[in-house]
Formats: structure tokens, sequence, C-alpha cells
């Protein structure tokens, strides 16, 4: 049986030590009422017996007939309260006689005899017992009462942790609107507890991370559009310069500088997940060649198990693109493409991704062992994958090489693109 979310080790934990702490207890309580009642119970038996002993022993002593219960040397009496007597001492000692409990006292007579008396002790033991049984009955209601109430308090606190768990885990997804609102955190009137202090510094730190980032896509944005005007002024002058060696590089830097810039718009808008798809029913197989013929590289496209999907064209065409652009740049040949069904690997045979990139993701403008470029292709790839509502993975295959696996939803996504970092359902 599977428990629920909120039953988990700490509420395990907690049922545990309650139970244990009310059963020790319990248990002590119990003890000590059980021996208490106990001792006074015998203690009045006992002085009972004794007394009807001394009458027995003065009547005997007179030669007046014995009291009923009253014997010398009855042949119930119990061997070790027999030997304490013929040893000139008296005891008592309860034993059963006839099928009921019995409490016995003797004491020496003449002749080496033991004057013993009989005094029933069935109702005392009935009360012993039906004691004991009270007892049991009422610590396991104690119990029970106990680890229910102890339950629901610790389920209380155990929920509102899972609840802030869970929006840490939407915040760290890319949810940034995400926060706790604890209650008791939120009203100024009610005690602070720990659990709401924690909500408390989470919704805290969401706001501040929050704000950090968009300042730092608006910043990113705004860079990058400042800086279409001039280079595209730039463009149309190195078109102006007279063929040689110097317009080239000329010409190629201002490209590059347009493609980063591009590249930096692009990433501003998939960062404000407002982006909006163009659905539309394609075959991978066919956009596949689509985009290696764009691409003009020599690639080789295998489909194993075509397949017709609801997607945007476009931005589909864009995360093939730079996978297949990143394996010729940045990896060996031979480059595959391989659409099979849902599911599309773009390999090449090079040295593979790097292991920070295959743990965390591609990040901005890191790469490392002197490679060209600067990180935002494979980032962009994996930002247009979670627009479409796919499932980007990078991985490196067993015989070497990168393998990156693009595994699109088998339903249409939504229109609306989720916010960045938020990875959909795939059924």
């Amino acid at each position: 049986m599977r428990l629920p979310q909120w039953a988990g080790a700490l509420a395990v934990k907690a049922a545990l030590f309650i139970t244990v702490m009310c059963c020790a207890l319990a248990a002590m309580l119990g003890a000590l009422v059980h021996v208490s009642v106990t001792h006074q119970t015998v203690g009045e038996a006992r002085d009972l017996a004794l007394s009807r002993l001394a009458d027995a022993t003065e009547a005997y002593e007179a030669g007046d007939p014995l009291l009923p219960g009253a014997g010398l040397d009855p042949e119930e009496l119990p061997g070790p309260l027999r030997d304490l007597a013929l040893s000139g001492r008296r005891g008592t000692m309860v034993a059963d006689h006839r099928g009921s409990p019995t409490m016995w006292a003797a004491g020496p007579a003449d002749g080496g005899r033991a004057l013993a008396v009989a005094v029933d002790y069935s109702q005392q033991a009935r009360t012993i017992d039906g004691l004991d049984r009270a007892i049991v009955w009422s610590s396991a209601l104690a119990i029970g009462a106990t680890l229910l109430v102890g339950a629901f308090a610790v389920t209380r606190v155990t929920r509102r942790l899972h609840a802030t768990a869970r929006v840490a885990r939407r915040i760290s997804a890319g949810d940034l609107d995400a926060r706790v609102h604890d209650r008791r955190a939120g009203d100024p009137g009610r005690p602070q507890d720990e659990v709401g202090a924690v909500a408390a510094a989470l919704d805290s730190m969401a706001g501040s991370l929050q704000g950090k980032l968009l300042a730092e896509q608006r910043f990113t944005a705004d860079v990058a559009h400042e800086l279409r005007t001039p280079l595209t002024g730039l463009h149309a002058a190195a078109e102006l310069l007279p063929p040689g060696r110097p317009t080239e590089l000329v010409r190629d830097r201002v490209a590059a500088l347009r493609t980063l810039t591009e590249d930096l718009l692009e990433i501003s808008r998939l960062d404000t997940g407002r982006e909006r798809l163009e659905l539309d029913s394609e075959e991978l197989g066919a956009l596949a060649r689509r985009v290696v013929r764009a691409s003009g590289t020599d690639t080789e496209v295998r489909v194993v198990r075509d397949a017709r999907v609801e997607t945007d064209r476009r931005r589909l065409e864009r995360v093939l693109g730079n996978l297949v652009a990143n394996g010729h740049r940045h990896g060996r040949a031979p480059v595959v493409l391989t659409v099979d069904g849902p599911v599309v690997t773009v390999r090449d045979h090079g040295d593979g991704y790097p292991g920070y990139l295959v743990a965390h993701g591609p990040q901005r403008f890191r790469t490392e062992g002197g490679a060209r470029g600067h990180g935002l292709g494979l980032t962009i790839a994996l930002g247009q994958a979670e627009v479409l509502g796919a499932r980007l993975d990078f991985g490196n295959a067993p015989d070497g090489g990168a393998l990156a696996t693009l595994t699109l939803p088998r339903t249409a996504p939504p229109r609306t693109a989720p916010p960045r970092g938020a990875h959909p359902d795939h059924g």
C-alpha cells in the first residue's frame, strides 16, 4: 500500500516515537498501579489470615474446637509453608485450594505439628485481574488517542513542509512566480514557528531571485537591442569595403557579432516564458531532411520509424539545426540524425559533451577544452524544446561521441509556452 506524500520519514518517526513513549508511560503507570493495589490487597488478606491463625492457636492451646478453615497438618497445606511452620516460624502463602485461590497462614503447634488456616482469596484475585484488564484497556485507549492527536499535529507540520518543498522544486524548475504563502508567516498576530520562518525565507529568496533574474534578462535584451542598430550600420559599411583579406575578416567578425546579438535576443524572448506556438502537422522524416539541406553539412539522416507530430515547424527546425551545427562544430564526422517515431537523436563521433553539460545542461558563455563558440546554440535548443513541450537530453554514446536526444510529446503542446525550466508530462 502506497503511503500518501505527507506520510514521509518525519511523520513515521514521530508516530513511532509517540507510540513508544506512550507504551513506556502506560507500562510504567500500569506497573505502579498494579504493584500498589496488589501489595495492599495481599497485605489485607495476609493480616486477615494471620489474625485467624492467632485465634486458632488460642483455641488449640485452650483445648477448644478449631474454627472452620483451621486444622492440624492439613493435606492441602503447601510444602514450603509446612516446612516453615515445622521450623517454629509463622508465615503466609497464596496457593490453589480446591480450584480456587486461597491465602494460607501456618504456625508451629505442640508435638512438632503445623497449625494452618485457609482464607478464601478468590475475591481479591478477581479484583487484581479486573484491575489488570482495566489497566491494559485504558492504556490501549490512551495510546490510540494520543497517537491520533499526535499524528494529526505532526501531519499538519509535515504537510506544510511538503508544500514548502513543492514550491522550492517549482522554483528550481524555473517557475519564479511560485510562492508558499504560509498563513502563519503572513499573519503577524499569530505566533511564528520554524516552518513558517522557513516558508517566509523561501518566499523572500524567490522574490529576490526573481528580481535579479528579471533585471538580468532586461539588461541582456536591452544590450542586444542597442547593438542591433550599430551592427546594421557596420554590416552595410563592410559591404562597401574593397575586396581583400582585411575586408573578409571584417565581414566575418561583423557576421559573428550579428549572430551573437540575434542569439541573445532569442534567449531573452525564451526567458520571458511567453512564446506562442504555431502548431501544424509535420512529418519528422521530411523535416529532418530539410534541416540537413539547410545546414549545408554532410549529415546522414536515418529514418527508422517515421512519425507525424503536432508541433511548431520553425522552432523544431531551430532545435535540430542547432544540434546538427554543434555536432559539426565541436564533434567529428560522421554526424547522424536519426528519427525513430517521436524521438530524434543527433550524434557525432567526437570527444563527447563535457561532464558539466551532461550533468547540468548547457550553460551560457561556457565552453571547455578550447572549443569555439559562446555556448548559446545548445541553450537556445534547450529553450525552444521546452517551448515545444519536448524533452532534450544530452549524453555521450558508449562507444564515444556526443548524443542529443529530443523526445517530442505524444499530444499537441499548449499554444502558450510553459515557464522556462518547467518540463511538461510526456505521458
